[in-house]
């Protein structure tokens, strides 16, 4: 297993709607999320700065290369931009973290 973490941001006022549109995850991507290796996906807010922070622990090998180009993700994509800064193809902003500790019972 591998992990991942990046940083999003979200748009004043959003939060609210972003946590509901993720209690309502559509099925069609949760099943391309574990398809495509993910064991564990989990998004955290700092309130005051509105930055999410996201850990994502996925198999090796996996297929989250592939993610950007399935219809659902880009149909996500469309649905969030609104709530949060994102590219042109409406892909959020986000910037890879780099690991700098880690306590693991293994």
């Amino acid at each position: 297993m591998a992990v991942r973490a990046f940083r999003m941001n979200l748009n004043p006022g959003q939060t609210d709607e972003y946590r509901r549109r993720h209690d309502e995850i559509w099925p069609e991507l949760e099943q391309a999320l574990r398809d495509a290796g993910i064991t564990d996906y989990r998004i955290f807010l700092d309130s005051e700065s509105l930055a999410l922070f996201a850990v994502m622990t996925h198999e090796h090998p996996h297929q989250l290369d592939q993610l950007p180009h399935l219809p659902v993700m880009q149909r996500w994509w469309r649905h969030m931009q609104s709530l949060m800064p994102s590219h042109p193809d409406a892909s959020p902003i986000s910037v890879d973290l780099q690991p700098v500790f880690s306590l693991n019972r293994d």
